[in-house]
C-alpha cells in the first residue's frame, strides 16, 4: 500500500516571511522618539548617545535629534580589540 499520494503533492514550496531587516533611517536624517533606527539580529550595531537597543536588537531614538553614525574602539576583557559601529541621536543646542 502507498503511503504517499501517486500526483500532484510537493514538500517544497515553504518559506518563511522575510523579516525586514535593515537600515531605516541614515546619517543626517531627522529622527523623533521612539523612531526605529536600525532593526537587526544581533548587534551590528552598537547603541550611543540617545539610542536605546530593544529586546530584539533593534535600536531606536529616545530624543528628537539628528542620526549620526560613527566607529569607535571596543575593548574586550581579554584584552582583544575592535572596531564597532555606533549610532548616536545629537539633539539640537540652544
Amino acid at each position: 500500500m502507498a503511503h504517499t499520494k501517486a500526483k500532484g503533492s510537493t514538500k517544497l514550496g515553504r518559506d518563511s516571511e522575510s523579516k525586514r531587516l535593515g537600515v531605516k533611517l541614515f546619517d543626517g536624517e531627522k529622527v523623533s522618539p521612539g523612531g526605529i533606527i536600525i532593526r537587526q539580529r544581533g548587534t551590528k550595531f552598537y547603541p550611543g548617545a540617545n539610542v536605546k537597543k530593544g529586546s530584539d536588537d533593534t535600536l531606536y531614538a529616545i530624543k528628537t535629534g539628528t542620526i549620526k553614525f560613527s566607529t569607535k574602539q571596543k575593548n574586550h576583557f581579554d584584552g582583544s580589540r575592535k572596531f564597532v559601529k555606533v549610532v548616536s541621536v545629537i539633539t539640537a543646542t540652544k
